[in-house]
């Protein structure tokens, strides 16, 4: 699609200008390929931008002429509406708010000029990246010496160099979590590892390849149950533009990114998962991606390794099926997946603090 084509679209399309032909059309096409869909955001995002900077300056505008007609009417003077005015008050104190709505429009829209000649040159073979993190001899080494740093904890075993790494979570204060399949595929020792930096044995109790999910147990005896936990896994579908936040271990220490819901299908329309715009790096599979509500909607992927902030999450509707799955393969326990959340309301720090006893680095050889 030629360029400013395109951009004739998207504004088409928000302005709610095409007809029902054309805008199934269009949709089809968002739905296909990520960066129109990225482009589409990043407009609606722009929108939203101008038009506050469009009522900061009517309101402004608004004030000017009420001070204007105060004056000719006598209630106040010539030298106070030349002088000091409400509005040059008002100026004063809010242009600072409406130059940075300003230079957000610019920087939107200076991406969205990347994500068109990214369109336009990147071929139709995207490059999707599974972000396992493997372990090498100099991680290892920054491993050893961030743990050295750690008070020791009691009966604690430490895996013998491990290679692979991702993140995961608990669904079940007994020990079960979350991860992604691909994360300990290759693994024949299963560990997972706490912020206190403790290790702990696990053992796989079943995956799903559709959705690329894993359920862990953790089977070390020095493990103690973690009730309550803080978050609640959603059944239903997120909303598009939905804010969202993550955390997980690219790094040897839990690392925190946010973002937005930028579609609500993965890869090539892949119904099972969503897009997000967030940054994430290899380590960051098996993540938990959550609201504002502290509900976890989706669990981290992969990402498109040539579409800037493009990054997949299974829905989190899918650890239930495989819940089902493993309940039908004879697991007799029962696995009590938390239904309520205490983390709305809280502001995100609190959120984050409250959270991240609950996700683990998953190692393994």
């Amino acid at each position: 699609m030629d360029e400013l084509l395109l951009i004739e679209a998207v504004e088409r399309y928000l302005k709610g200008e095409m007809s029902a032909q054309e805008k199934a059309f269009f949709e089809d096409i968002r739905k296909n390929n990520p960066a129109v869909d990225q482009m589409v955001v990043e407009h609606t995002f722009l929108y939203h931008e101008l038009d506050k900077q469009s009522n900061i300056k009517a309101y402004k505008h608004a004030l000017f002429e009420v001070e204007t007609k105060l004056a000719e009417e006598g209630i106040i003077s010539q030298k106070q509406l030349n002088g000091k005015a409400k509005v040059v008050f008002l100026w004063k104190k809010y242009k600072r708010s409406i130059a940075v709505a300003a230079s957000i429009a610019v920087l939107v829209s200076l991406f969205t000029t990347g994500l068109i000649i990214s369109y336009n040159n990147r071929t139709k073979q995207t490059e999707i990246n599974r972000l396992k993190r493997e372990i090498i001899e100099d991680t290892r080494r920054e491993l050893g010496k961030f743990k050295a740093a750690q008070p020791a904890a009691p009966k604690q075993v430490i895996p013998e160099n491990p290679k692979f790494g991702g993140t995961g979570f608990l669904i079940d204060g007994r020990g079960y979590v979350v991860t992604n399949a691909h994360v300990i595929e290759r693994m024949k020792n299963i560990y997972v590892e706490n912020n206190k930096g403790e290790y702990f044995r696990a053992s796989l109790v079943g995956t799903d390849l559709n959705s690329d999910l894993a359920v862990l147990k953790i089977s070390d005896t020095a493990f103690k149950t973690m009730p309550n936990l803080p978050y609640s896994i959603k059944k239903s579908n997120a909303e598009l533009g939905e804010q969202i936040f993550t955390l997980g271990y690219p790094r040897n220490e839990i690392v925190y990114g946010q973002g937005y819901v930028s579609a609500k299908s993965g890869d090539q329309g892949d119904s099972t998962a969503y897009q997000l715009s967030v940054s994430v790096n290899p380590g960051n599979s098996g993540g938990p991606v959550l609201n504002k509500n502290g509900e976890i909607i989706g669990i981290i992927t992969s990402k498109n390794m040539t579409a800037d902030g493009v990054v997949f999450a299974a829905k989190s509707k899918n650890v239930f099926r495989l819940l089902e799955a493993v309940k039908k393969d004879g697991d007799t326990a029962i696995i009590k997946v938390p239904a309520t959340t205490s983390l709305k309301g809280l502001e995100r720090e609190q959120q984050v603090k409250k959270v991240e006893d609950y996700v683990f680095m998953v190692v393994g050889n």
